[in-house]
């Protein structure tokens, strides 16, 4: 049996009491779902800014109704102290997801992007110190690498940030060290490459390319690609990052404590051949033929190539991902398409 499998029996049979910053959004409502899966019990903090009740309502229709009542979802902000101590009072573990996810919006709005991001980081690893909890594993991300030249991202190598979204990002890596070092405040860090999968928000002019792009497909839109074809993403779908995050939380390895660890596949995918990987999918499933992609201006703080070693993280909490991106994006393209016929 590998280490996730046993893992989940492990919890199964000694469920725990979890709090998930950001529930409502695309990851936090992934978690969720596992963890009630699993019989956990769970509260979730989101203030709803760009989570979605309809993602709660999706795990909701998931879950046995048991399941569910062992959720309490409170809303507020993570940018507020006191919604941070109400909600991680009597947890074991924290899966801080609440945050400010947009690298152009975070030019246009460093201040909202710093008051999410590093104040409200700030506030849970306090909450969590003063209300002793276990461990703390908290969302960074590989905008942090900026203008690293290096192909390949290895988690030390680090270059100049290319946005106050990757720059907020440090600073949370940078405080959670610094509450492992002085008051032993367990956290682990997960640098996320491109996430994807179901309830991804596929709308508006920040969304993700994977859910943007599907949406437009199955309505016969257009598609677009910022800059060139050739710029390439490490995608990984989010059930490797559920994986990730479990692993993280209840992890014997003391070397990984106060760390940070890149959560990919180890792949690289242009977004070219994304679009033709996507555009087949969806013509095959719906009937709807694909019309040429056109490409756009690039977007400011955009990083042109960003691939991860997850050596690290193999070895330092036995991650292992189980879906690949051809699997990731069936089930992907599958929901999207089954979203538009409803």
């Amino acid at each position: 049996m590998n280490p996730y499998a046993q893992l989940r029996q492990e919890l199964a049979a000694e469920p725990r009491a979890w709090l998930i910053t950001g529930v409502a959004g695309f990851i936090g409502s992934h978690l969720l779902e596992a963890l009630l899966r699993l019989d956990q019990r769970v509260v979730g903090l989101d203030n709803i800014s760009t989570g979605s009740p309809k993602n709660l309502a999706d795990v909701q229709a998931g879950v046995s109704p048991e399941q569910w009542a062992r959720f309490n979802f409170l809303e507020g902000s993570v940018a507020d102290m006191g919604a941070c101590r109400e909600a991680s009072n009597r947890v074991d573990y924290i899966l801080h997801h609440a945050g400010f996810i947009s690298v152009p919006l975070s030019i246009e709005d460093p201040l909202g992007c710093h008051e999410t991001n590093v104040t409200g980081t700030l506030n849970l690893l306090a909450a969590a110190r003063d209300n002793r909890v276990r461990r703390v594993v908290y969302a960074s991300s590989s905008a942090v690498y900026g203008d690293d030249p290096r192909a390949t991202k290895i988690e030390p190598q680090i270059g100049r940030s290319l946005s106050p979204y990757g720059a907020s990002k440090l600073m949370d890596e940078i405080y959670a060290r610094q509450f492992f070092e002085h008051y032993g405040l367990e956290n682990v860090g997960l640098r996320y490459f491109n996430v994807f999968g179901p309830r991804q928000n596929p709308t508006g002019g920040y969304a993700a390319v994977i859910p943007q792009w599907i949406t437009a497909l199955v309505r016969g839109g257009e598609c677009v690609i910022h800059g060139a074809g050739g710029i390439t993403r490490d995608f990984c779908h989010v059930a490797n990052v559920v994986q990730a995050n479990l692993l993280a939380a209840t992890s014997r390895n003391r070397a990984a404590l106060g760390e940070v660890f890149n959560v990919a596949l180890g792949g690289s995918t242009t977004l070219a051949g994304l679009y033709e990987s996507i555009a087949a999918r969806v013509a095959a499933g719906t009937g709807i033929p694909a019309k040429p992609v056109r490409y756009g201006p690039p977007r400011a703080g955009d990083i042109q190539h960003s691939a991860a070693d997850i050596a690290a993280i193999r070895r330092g909490l036995d991650f292992d991902p189980e879906v690949s991106v051809d699997e990731g994006l069936e089930e992907t393209v599958r929901w999207y398409a089954e979203q538009a016929r409803a």
